[in-house]
């Protein structure tokens, strides 16, 4: 009679052979034969219902150990690289094991989010438990939501928060993960549509209140992936970091540089000072120093910081937080310019003429202390004749030498003519608790202009250097406007009664001289609005393409390492090509520009999204117990489902659906840009003024739903379309429907003509 096993030793043949695990397998192992199989099926029946192994498909397995053959989740790289996984079959009641992906040379390359089949193998000594081979990649990135869950009698539902998302999600009673009603979650595609129609989700994460005030830029970090907490690698190399001494550098700390900054400024990574050349050549000429925090000496090529900044690309601001690209040892402490401590900074010292021509710079790695830490608003007071007790004893000898040097700086900017818009800024104030307690405009005060102006000079300066020493760098570009919409923006001009310069190359002060024909009308802010739409987004390259909007031949950024990635690498080339010291750019890095330009690029847009899709979600917050009020405001575009307007008070923008605007049907022209009613010829374009009265705000997807009473100061003509409805149209109105129809018609083909004429 053969020995029947002990449940010990058929665990532990289970775990030492983990791809024969079939009751057959066992049998075999143990030379179980006959009857005395029954035995064995009792056994392994009691070890399943201790919870010692779990059957699945005809076998058993430790469900404390994963199966050697299984289903991934690709994480996103660690600080070293890595690509770790997320086994989605496992069952344990510890702690999920670490799974190390081991790339084969000849396998597609994986990023965060692939789901993959892997063989497994366990591992120990290591810190993670097994390593995976692909076998394949069965899909990419699954689509993810955020939204707010219901429960229902069998699960539930997610209801999106993203305002441009009209489906629910189905969710399953085993894919709740403990989410209650009215949690916001986040949830991940789990499958095909099932009941109702409805895409299936399960929830991969519990966000809690969304109507907490504080959650709002939560959602928007979430929903836009946007990394917020550091690895323990990474804040463990920031925490270990000194404060740099005077070895290899100038020293500047007897000079009184100071930063000025918005009065809620998180950190100080500028400071500036400035005082008339006394270099007989150079008759009313100044010398303007601005000196930039010296990040690369902290965050080395290849550390975990350098990794984990890389991946982040910028920091992204929040009204109410900020989600920086570099720990707060360094963003907040050392590498901020506080006042009165010693702090490493690159420096450039700049040479302007009387008219604000830059003749010469020169760069240096020095040590330099702050002599005041001050905002915008005291300095603009200064220099119009109430300083306090701050800003009084920087006067005379730093203050005016500032403005003076800023006003041959404005000298060079009129006669080279960047793009001048006129688009004022929003700002959101909130309370302790992250309500909203008013929406206004920023101040352009010349305090802000005067840094600005330095801060472009000191870039300009880094990319002259730079080429001049043939150094790779990368350049920040913004390209004139595509045809196209050079077309579109005419065509609004001459709507407004203006003219665009046309058949000659565009220069940025023919954007100007319409701008300028529109200012102080009616038409000022459209035009405004449209010219910037015209424009090309900025971004990052190793080519050289120009500042269109700027009007500047050669520029990259300089002057924030803190928040963004692209001027460190930038720092890390000055410090290569003047030869300070071994922290500068590395072969690997210069020949991975272009995609280190791509990836930063891409990572600028995030941020800005999710920053926008925060502003307008607090506004409607905010606008929230306003519901029913009349606003003013201008239509700021159009599409075939309605008119979208930006109201005058707040800025913020609300959608008029065309179901809303009387009984008639609407024909969009989308080369006109124009909604005109079939009915009543109503025609509708941007700019025109509007009143508006609030129907709708969401705070949870920042949309707002305004209805449409009166546009240019009268009140819209009545219909009786019944199309909308499904009841005939009088005898009259089928007539004005179709001369409306003729009249459209005939516009659409006259600008055709015109338009092939042109050509």
């Amino acid at each position: 009679m053969t020995r029947i096993p002990s449940k010990a030793e058929i665990l532990d043949w289970i775990s030492a052979h983990p791809t024969q695990t079939s009751k057959r397998d066992i049998a075999k192992a143990f030379g179980i034969k006959g009857a005395e199989r029954i035995d064995l099926k009792r056994l392994l029946k009691e070890l399943e219902a201790e919870g010692h192994l779990q059957k699945r498909n005809k076998t058993y397995r430790d469900p404390d150990q994963l199966p050697p053959v299984t289903v991934l989740l690709v994480k996103a790289p660690d600080e070293n690289g890595d690509l770790f996984a997320q086994p989605l079959e496992w069952h344990g009641e510890g702690v999920e094991p670490g799974v190390l992906i081991i790339p084969s040379a000849a396998g597609p390359a994986l990023g965060a989010g692939d789901r993959i089949l892997a063989r497994l193998t366990k591992v120990s000594g290591e810190n993670h438990h097994y390593e995976a081979r692909l076998i394949r990649r069965i899909g990419s990135n699954p689509k993810r939501v955020i939204g707010i869950f219901r429960k229902g009698a069998e699960g539930g539902r997610i209801v999106p928060i993203d305002k441009a998302s009209a489906s629910e999600w189905s969710v399953m009673g085993d894919a709740m993960m403990g989410a209650r009603d009215g949690e916001l979650v986040e949830a991940e595609q789990a499958g095909p549509k099932g009941r109702m129609g409805l895409p299936r989700a399960r929830v991969v994460e519990r966000l809690g209140d969304p109507s907490a005030p504080k959650a709002v830029s939560l959602i928007a970090i979430h929903q836009h992936g946007i990394p917020d907490d550091f690895p323990d690698k990474v804040i463990a190399e920031a925490d270990a970091a000194k404060p740099m001494g005077l070895k290899g550098r100038e020293d500047l700390r007897d000079m009184p540089l100071i930063t000025i900054d918005p009065a809620d400024a998180r950190d100080h990574d500028d400071a500036c000072y400035a005082h008339a050349d006394e270099d007989p050549k150079n008759p009313g000429g100044h010398i303007i120093w601005v000196a930039i925090a010296d990040v690369a000496a902290y965050v080395r090529p290849g550390s975990a910081l350098d990794r984990e900044a890389r991946k982040r690309g910028n920091s992204s601001y929040f009204p109410d937080r900020v989600v920086p690209m570099l720990p707060d040892h360094l963003s907040g402490d050392l590498c901020s310019l506080h006042e009165g401590v010693p702090r490493a900074c690159i420096a450039v010292r700049m040479q302007v003429d009387a008219e604000g021509n830059l003749i010469s710079h020169r760069f240096q790695r020095a040590l330099m202390r702050s002599a005041a830490s001050l905002h915008y608003g005291e300095v603009q007071e200064a220099m119009d004749g109430t300083p306090n007790d701050r800003t009084a004893p920087f006067l005379e000898p730093v203050i005016k030498p500032l403005y003076a040097a800023y006003g041959a700086l404005k000298k060079a900017r009129a006669a080279r003519e960047p793009l001048d818009l006129d688009l004022p800024e929003r700002r959101i104030v909130l309370s302790e608790e992250g309500e909203v307690t008013s929406v206004a405009f920023r101040d352009r005060l010349d305090a802000h202009k005067l840094i600005e102006e330095f801060m472009i000079l000191a870039n300009v300066a880094a990319a002259e250097t730079l080429i001049k020493k043939r150094s790779p760098l990368l350049f920040r570009v913004h390209e004139e406007p595509s045809p196209e919409k050079l077309e579109a923006l005419r065509e609004t001009a001459q709507a407004a009664g203006l003219s665009l310069a046309k058949g000659q190359v565009l220069q940025t002060r023919h954007l100007n001289a319409l701008l300028n024909g529109a200012a102080g009308t009616d038409d000022a802010e459209l035009i405004n609005i449209s010219t910037l739409r015209s424009m090309q987004q900025a971004y990052y390259t190793p080519e050289n393409y120009g500042h269109f909007g700027l009007a500047l031949r050669n520029y990259a950024h300089f002057t924030s390492p803190i928040r963004r990635y692209a001027d460190l690498i930038v720092h890390r080339s000055l410090i290569a090509s003047h030869g300070w010291g071994n922290d500068g750019l590395s072969h690997e890095e210069a020949e991975g520009l272009e995609e280190t330009a791509t990836h930063i690029s891409q990572t600028e847009r995030r941020s800005m999204i999710a920053e926008r899709d925060t502003i307008d979600r607090y506004l409607a917050s905010y606008l929230s117990e306003r519901v029913g009020n009349e606003f003013s405001g201008r239509i700021a575009g159009l599409a075939r489902f309605g008119a979208f307007v930006k109201l005058d008070e707040t800025g913020a923008d609300g959608l008029v659906p065309v179901r809303s605007i009387g009984r008639e049907f609407f024909h969009y022209d989308a080369q006109a840009n124009t909604l005109m009613g079939a009915d009543t010829g109503l025609m509708i374009s941007i700019g025109q003024r509007v009143t508006v009265r609030l129907t709708q705000a969401a705070p949870v997807t920042g949309g707002l739903e305004l209805e449409l009473l009166t546009l240019e100061d009268e009140s819209l003509p009545k219909s009786h379309g019944g199309t909308r409805h499904g009841r005939r149209s009088p005898a009259g109105h089928s007539a004005k429907r179709k001369k409306a129809k003729s009249k459209h018609k005939a516009a659409k083909i006259k600008r055709k003509v015109e338009r092939k004429r042109r050509s």
